[in-house]
C-alpha cells in the first residue's frame, strides 16, 4: 500500500505564508507526479499545483495562485512541498496531497488551512 502523510496546516493572517510538506511511504516504486488540490467549504475540490518528471521536471499552477505558490519535491525523501505566500482568505480550505505512481491517484489526509483578514 502507499500512505501519504500531510503537515503544515494552521492559521495565517492575510500576507502571510504557511508551508505544506506531504510524504509518501509504502510500495512505491516510481512516482509520475505529485500535486495538490484543495476544497473549500460547499465548494468542489479544485487544482492548485502539480509537479512531474514525465519529460523533465516541471511545475504548473492554477491562476489564482501562480506567483504566490510554489511547489517543490524531494525524491529521496518521497516528498512534495507546498510554499503559499501572500495568502489570502479566499485560498482557507482543506489541501490534499496527490501522487501519481504507475497512473494510480493516491490521496492525503487533508490538512486545513484557514486564512484570516
Amino acid at each position: 500500500q502507499v500512505q501519504l502523510t500531510e503537515s503544515g496546516g494552521g492559521l495565517a493572517q492575510a500576507g502571510g505564508s504557511l508551508r505544506l510538506s506531504c510524504a509518501a511511504s509504502g510500495s512505491i516504486f516510481s512516482i509520475d507526479a505529485m500535486g495538490w488540490f484543495r476544497q473549500a467549504p460547499g465548494k468542489q475540490r479544485e487544482w492548485v499545483a502539480q509537479i512531474t518528471s514525465i519529460s523533465g521536471v516541471s511545475t504548473d499552477y492554477a491562476d489564482s495562485v501562480k506567483g504566490r505558490f510554489t511547489i517543490s519535491r524531494d525524491n529521496a525523501k518521497n516528498a512534495v512541498y507546498l510554499q503559499m505566500n501572500s495568502l489570502k482568505p479566499e485560498d482557507t480550505a482543506v489541501y490534499y496531497c496527490r501522487v501519481v505512481i504507475s497512473r494510480r491517484n493516491y490521496w492525503g489526509q487533508g490538512t486545513q488551512v484557514t486564512v484570516s483578514s
